[in-house]
């Protein structure tokens, strides 16, 4: 399948780059669900997937909403207003959407399931029908609880490969222009003559059915696919593959603590170091050797310090690195 999204001097001059948490979030889970997409992410899936068990999400709102393949809901992914949008600002946007979207996107999901439309929708898709602003709060909610579980503790890193991906193509759009950037986005992303084709596609990009302009989204999750959003009065959407996606998941080089802890102290530098994965405090207390007491002091002030964050995951809080503490260590 092929599809051609067509530009006006005013589209192209309306193109941008954001980095979207939702994106993140809609990608992230789908793969969870497709085995086919955890080579690259084993790590990170590995660590995720208890977790997301242990907290009931599988059968949930997301279930619904982010088929494994195909269609998924539109409002998952609200245009960001920015470069850089935080997720609450994209769920209030979710939040936000109107009953005609919701139900469409309903109706969407239903007409493309495996099998054909099948039999009627399910309680929580009913609900979407009826009552879409309190099952958006549901939805939100659910949203919320796999941020914090999947990708909370490790977005400082996520999100520099993101920001990275689009430093470098505003770079390459200042160099050798938007046509050659758009080139370069993905083997089925291709710019000839005004028009960007989308070769080997499921999903596909329309002017008829979405605004002017177009928003290119960096994901972490989606290789080796793009995907694409389409609605009206909204610039389409186009999510692909960040550069450097593969080394995402490499442990950090980390080319000696000695000098870190002469300023922070040894335990801290420690404890810093085994923090390339998230880690509770009772998981810091025995690989380091030290008390859980003295591990959640040192927790206390290297987050004050913002070289570690804090992300509840069930009963117990996961601690990770900042990308500042990252450039810390590797200096």
């Amino acid at each position: 399948m092929a599809t051609g999204l067509t530009f006006s001097a005013a589209d192209l001059a309306r193109t941008r780059f954001a980095v979207s948490p939702m994106w993140e979030v809609v990608t992230s889970f789908r793969l969870l669900k497709d085995p086919a997409g955890w080579p690259l992410h084993r790590r990170w899936a590995a660590q995720v997937r208890p977790r997301m068990r242990c907290a009931g999400l599988r059968g949930g709102w997301l279930d619904e909403l982010i088929p494994a393949r195909g269609y998924l809901a539109d409002f998952l992914n609200p245009t960001p207003q920015g470069p850089f949008p935080t997720l609450d600002a994209e769920l209030a946007a979710i939040r936000a959407s109107t009953p005609a979207q919701v139900r469409a996107d309903v109706d969407d999901l239903l007409s493309t399931r495996p099998g054909g439309p099948g039999p009627g929708p399910s309680p929580r898709l009913r609900l979407l029908l009826e009552e879409p602003q309190a099952a958006l709060e549901r939805v939100t909610a659910e949203i919320e609880t796999y941020w914090e579980l999947a990708l909370a503790p490790y977005w400082a890193r996520i999100r520099q490969l993101l920001e990275a991906d689009v430093f470098h193509r505003a770079r390459q759009v200042a160099e050798h222009g938007s046509a050659a950037v758009l080139n370069e986005l993905h083997e089925s992303v291709q710019w000839d003559e005004g028009t960007l084709h989308l070769l080997h596609c499921e999903c596909g990009l329309s002017r008829e059915r979405a605004g002017p302009g177009l928003l290119l989204v960096p994901t972490a999750f989606t290789w080796p696919r793009v995907l694409t959003r389409s609605v009206a009065p909204d610039p389409p959407q186009l999510a692909y593959p960040a550069r450097g996606v593969g080394t995402l998941w490499e442990p950090r080089t980390v080319s000696s603590t000695d000098a870190v802890a002469g300023v922070l102290g040894r335990s801290r530098a420690l404890l810093l170091a085994e923090l390339d994965s998230p880690a509770s405090t009772t998981q810091l207390a025995r690989h380091c050797g030290l008390s859980a007491a003295g591990v959640s002091q040192h927790l206390t002030a290297l987050r004050n310090a913002g070289l570690v964050t804090a992300h509840r995951a069930g009963r117990s809080v996961l601690y990770a690195r900042t990308a500042i503490a990252d450039a810390l260590l590797t200096a």
